[in-house]
């Protein structure tokens, strides 16, 4: 899980893994591990989440964490669209490091219409470079299990 600070990383891999929302905002610091078991048409997955606190450039302690990664769920702020900016640098920042990656991007807090301020065009170019590119929300669980499962999916 790799994103700007604040973008809703910790709410969407507890909406996946525990299918639960929390108001209480709790800064990640260094890294939080999950796992789910997936269960695939071809195989079972025990998928083992990493959430690094947002940084961008990825620092010394997020570049290890990086080292043995199957795949990158990349999330930004529908609400801040300079939070998708910041996405794309820190993939290119990964890929560098670790190589080329089944990535999935996550444009986060789709509950928040309103306030919306990513584009069709932002959602369009963030496809370009990544298997998918989805409007979430942890609040709701709009799209957050499709997206894990076609990352999953994707894994070797």
């Amino acid at each position: 899980m790799l994103g700007d600070f604040a973008v809703g990383k910790t709410s969407l891999v507890n909406r996946f893994v525990n299918n639960a929302f929390s108001e209480r905002y709790l800064s990640t610091v260094g890294v939080k591990i999950d796992t789910k078991p997936v269960q695939l048409p071809n195989r079972q997955l025990k998928l083992v989440l990493w959430d690094l606190a947002g940084s961008e450039p990825l620092n010394g302690a997020a570049k290890s964490y990086l080292v043995g990664t199957h795949g990158i769920v990349l999330v930004a702020d529908g609400t801040r669209p300079q939070t998708l900016d910041a996405a794309m640098r820190i993939h290119e920042h990964a890929e560098t490091l670790i190589g080329a990656r089944p990535t999935v991007v996550l444009i986060n807090k789709a509950d928040l219409e309103s306030q919306w301020r990513t584009t069709p065009a932002d959602l369009h170019n963030a496809r370009q470079w990544a298997l998918n590119a989805w409007e979430t929300s942890a609040l709701t669980g709009a799209h957050v299990e499709d997206a894990f499962l076609t990352l999953a999916g994707a894994m070797p």
